[in-house]
């Protein structure tokens, strides 16, 4: 059953310091993993499902895959990989996953193959199998009345022409509203969900931290970005001075106008590979720094290279 969640992702300044540190800044396609590790980079570079299978290579075999990935990358062929070609890659990486994965889910939801997904072609799927008893429990933020209800909100937001039913693109929207300026109110009303614990529709401080940081054990040591991102609270985010985030303030925090996520994380790329400190990252660079880039582990793979070559 699909059930799309916002993520938490990279926040730059601190990845450059080798801390993870969690932030809601919306992200959805680049990773769903946490911030500031190989694994979100891993998806940021070749993406989610390709770097599965990276996975599986033997250190040798990734590095030579890698060596042919970076061709590609540098499209001017000056044996150089600046930070605007790679978020060029990134982007187009993005793009892919996200195409591919609405066509996949698309196609397992669209039953009578008429290019559209009604609604009950989607309840079916997704709720159909349930028992009356299923209904019943309401006492947990993952129960199947509030996951219905968000649903039903998200479709009636995706739903262009109001017909009920899902074109294509209005599923994707559906699945990926992060990517669409229309959808913003649905991704502010599902964080809102998420974190606003005492229902006043605002994020007071113990909100806000409890998404961002929970320590693993008892009595574990705060790092210190936690009390930094206090104090961003304090004086930054919360711009109206009332100890809260009301909704404008959640949407600049989650969702600020002048954040680009894939400059973000090629200019991360760049710093952490580039030993020269001229500003690009060279073959042998990369390659020397190739669990920033791509997994390194055992045996087969699948078409990567090929998959790329529609770039």
């Amino acid at each position: 059953m699909f059930r799309s969640k916002l993520v938490i992702v990279l926040c730059i300044a601190y990845a450059f310091a080798g801390v993870t540190k969690k932030d809601r800044v919306v992200d959805q396609h680049l990773s769903d993993k946490d911030p500031g590790t190989e694994e979100y980079d891993h998806d940021a570079f070749v993406g989610r499902d390709e770097a599965e299978e990276f996975e599986k290579l033997s250190p040798e075999e990734s590095k030579r895959r890698l060596g042919i990935i970076f061709d590609k990358i540098d499209t001017d062929s000056d044996g150089l990989v600046s930070d605007s070609e790679l978020q060029s890659w990134i982007t187009k990486t993005q793009q892919r996953y996200i195409n591919d994965n609405t066509k996949r889910e698309f196609v397992n939801h669209d039953e009578d193959k008429d290019d559209k997904i009604t609604w009950k072609e989607y309840y079916d799927l997704n709720f159909g199998f349930l028992q009356e008893t299923d209904w019943e429990d309401d006492s947990n933020d993952m129960s199947y009345k509030k996951m219905l209800k968000r649903d039903e909100a998200r479709w009636k937001a995706a739903d262009e022409d109001g017909d009920n039913s899902l074109t294509y693109e209005e599923y994707k929207a559906y699945l990926h509203p992060e990517e669409f300026d229309r959808m913003k109110n649905v991704v502010l009303d599902e964080t809102l969900s998420d974190m606003d614990k005492n229902g006043d529709g605002m994020l007071d401080m113990e909100e806000y931290m409890n998404d961002i940081y929970r320590p693993e054990t008892e009595g574990e040591e705060e790092p210190d970005w936690v009390e930094v991102e206090r104090e961003q609270f304090q004086k930054y985010r919360d711009e109206d001075q009332d100890g809260k985030l009301n909704r404008e303030e959640v949407g600049k925090w989650i969702l600020p106008e002048d954040y680009n996520h894939a400059l973000a994380e090629s200019q991360h790329l760049v710093h952490e590979s580039d030993d020269n400190k001229d500003g690009h990252i060279s073959k042998e660079e990369m390659l020397e720094h190739q669990e920033v880039f791509v997994g390194s582990q055992a045996t087969e793979w699948g078409d990567m290279i090929n998959r790329h070559d529609e770039f």
